[in-house]
């Protein structure tokens, strides 16, 4: 940990349906040897006992260093904390917006305004819908900040024969936003 050549990812995860995308976003950045360093929202604690067999303590245990959702003084919180930036899988449309808003009251939306500030990446997979006019708004907000609404959509051109290969795809196809290539997405064309 804290290897200054070893990449470093925030992983934030909120209550928004689809906690299995932070999960797994989060063992494939293991298997990749990136630092992770990983928020919890309290909704998404709630979220992950409707939505998964796995205990808060073990999703925490899948990323190097775990920070509370409350603690404004945490490493994320710091431009100096040098990153390759910040992805939130899922994104709720409250973080969102809170993103959208530059409030900075929670650890994960101080982390993405952070990333931001820093011109660092910051992917958020917002998990809504149908969205309303305020949502788009939102939308828009942050990415004329500079961050990238990349919501999971499944490719079925992929054919994807199990939930697995198009949560892999989504998270796969995410991570390509960082340079890093997971092994898990089913390129159309030339190179696989």
């Amino acid at each position: 940990m804290n290897n200054p050549t070893r990449p470093r990812v925030i992983v934030g995860i909120t209550g928004a349906s689809g906690i299995i995308y932070g999960i797994r976003m989060l063992e494939i950045l293991r298997r990749l040897d990136v630092e992770t360093h990983l928020v919890m929202s309290d909704a998404a604690e709630v979220t992950l006992a409707h939505e998964s067999d796995l205990k808060v303590a073990q999703v925490r245990a899948l990323a190097d260093v775990y920070h509370r959702h409350g603690d404004l003084a945490a490493a994320p919180s710091s431009g100096s904390f040098r990153t390759l930036g910040m992805v939130i899988a899922p994104c709720s449309v409250r973080t969102l917006s809170e993103i959208a808003a530059g409030t900075g009251a929670n650890l994960i939306t101080r982390a993405a305004d952070v990333t931001l500030k820093e011109r660092r990446r910051l992917v958020l997979m917002v998990r809504e819908t149908p969205l309303h006019l305020g949502h788009i708004r939102a939308m828009a907000a942050v990415t004329e900040m500079g961050a990238i609404v990349a919501p999971p959509v499944p490719a079925f051109y992929t054919r994807p024969q199990t939930l697995d290969d198009i949560v892999d795809h989504a998270v796969g196809r995410t991570l390509d936003l960082f340079g890093l290539d997971a092994g898990v997405v089913k390129r159309w064309g030339g190179d696989g």
